[in-house]
């Protein structure tokens, strides 16, 4: 694991999609813990990338919700830990219940930025991609999402990283 990463602590769980009643919510978690609260929460096992649709129990061990979960073995995800996503109705009754079983099992609540914050720091995203991330996210106009999305892709580093080894070589 990359030292860099040891400075966080704990398994991280918050809604990824926009919070309020829609159709359907997705919930992520990542961090050490998360093979332990699959076991708990989805009782079975899943595969590496492979979505399964499975019964989610709740806090008392009953089936709270028919989600759609989906596990990505380290370092092969987003954060570079092990991570696991729910998609669970959306409704807030539902998505307050699973996290609350998620936090009740071992998860916190993650801080705002926190999952690219760790795939920062495991060398999953460059600081030019994590700023990119954010910038996707609050873009206003397709102009700036699609400066973001090429910046998340690697485009604008790749010129950085480019422009470096010119400047080193002529030194």
């Amino acid at each position: 694991m990359n030292t860099k990463i040891q400075r966080l602590s704990g398994t991280i769980a918050a809604q990824s999609s926009a919070q309020g009643a829609s159709g359907v919510a997705v919930i992520r978690v990542s961090g050490p813990s998360v093979k332990t609260i699959i076991k708990k929460t989805i009782k079975t096992e899943l595969k590496h990338m492979k979505a399964e649709l499975t019964p989610f129990y709740g806090q008392n061990g009953t089936a709270l919700d028919r989600v759609i979960a989906l596990f990505f073995r380290s370092p092969n995800s987003y954060t570079g830990e092990d991570v696991l996503e729910i998609s669970c109705h959306g409704s807030t009754a539902v998505v307050d219940e699973v996290l609350r079983s998620l936090y009740q099992h071992g998860a916190r609540p993650a801080n705002a930025g926190e999952f690219t914050r760790r795939a920062f720091l495991n060398d999953k995203l460059d600081l030019t991609q994590a700023e990119a991330v954010a910038d996707l996210i609050e873009s206003t106009s397709i102009e700036v999402a699609r400066a973001a999305k090429n910046s998340l892709e690697g485009a604008f580093s790749k010129k950085v990283f480019s422009i470096l080894d010119s400047l080193v070589e002529l030194r």
